[in-house]
């Protein structure tokens, strides 16, 4: 029996001018393609895990939700269409990984995607998922006048491939302040300073990927802020990466802090 692929996202249309968006929270990959994976890429180690769950409350705040099915393995929703580096200079993943986060090979046997198994994986699952943002972005901004997108994201709090010592709790980032307002921005870090047990960065280590650097406009009325967290806050950051309610009800009404400022300053902003 043929297995059934699914959608490249799961979306939930909200009543607010908030857009949460989470590209690396899917797990899927397809069988054939996992059958060329080695035993530790099949874990799909370094997805966003339970970000849904972590997110719950940002529903009944009246968000929308974006949330990607397929794991960063098949295509990385938050790399440039081309592949360019958002780092450059740094030791990056690219749009189609051939290596995890702990620099090991995802192929096991070395039959990395060429250029034309790339483009398919593009057409298939990057640009279903970057249209329904997109289009949500510019009915939230028709409705509302303006639209904050929020761009959830969680990593393993120490990998030494990309950053020296323990990753920050809260990393927000702007890009240097041209993805929003450097008012809301501000706001946003004095929230994540002030959460006890927490340290936080605005566009420290991590300024924002593909989608908060292309869609963050705000001289357009959209404004778009990435917030990259420490796995450590909520959930089990080794196999088998359980979510750790115990952990994750002592950050998560900081998250909510975050997105309701995010929304304050919308309602605010709306012309």
């Amino acid at each position: 029996m043929t297995a059934i692929t699914p959608p490249s996202f799961v979306f939930h249309q909200g009543t607010q001018p908030l857009l949460v968006s989470m590209p690396h929270a899917g797990t899927y990959v397809p069988p054939a393609l996992a059958a060329r994976f080695t035993p530790e890429a099949r874990q799909v180690p370094d997805t966003d895990w339970h970000m849904e769950r972590l997110y719950a409350f940002a529903k009944d705040m009246g968000a929308s939700l974006l949330v990607a099915t397929h794991s960063r393995y098949v295509v990385d929703l938050n790399r440039p269409p081309d592949g360019a580096s958002l780092y450059p200079g740094q030791s990056v993943t690219g749009l189609c990984p051939v290596d995890t986060f702990d620099d090991t090979p995802i192929y096991a046997a070395g039959d990395v995607p060429d250029e034309a198994e790339i483009a398919a994986r593009r057409e298939a699952v990057w640009s279903p998922y970057h249209a329904q943002l997109r289009a949500e972005l510019d009915r939230i901004r028709a409705q509302h006048g303006v639209a904050v997108l929020w761009d959830a994201h969680s990593i393993r709090s120490v990998l030494p491939r990309f950053f020296e010592g323990k990753l920050p709790d809260l990393n927000l980032g702007t890009a240097n302040g041209e993805s929003c307002d450097p008012a809301l921005a501000q706001q946003l870090l004095q929230i994540a300073e002030a959460a006890p047990g927490y340290t936080a960065v605005l566009n420290g280590r991590f300024k924002g990927g593909h989608i908060t650097r292309h869609y963050g406009q705000p001289g357009q009325g959209v404004h778009a802020v990435q917030l990259e967290m420490t796995q450590c806050s909520y959930m089990q950051e080794c196999l088998p990466f359980d979510y750790l309610p115990e952990r994750a009800v002592k950050v998560q009404p900081h998250l909510q802090r975050m997105l309701a400022a995010a929304l304050d300053f919308a309602r605010a902003s709306r012309v």
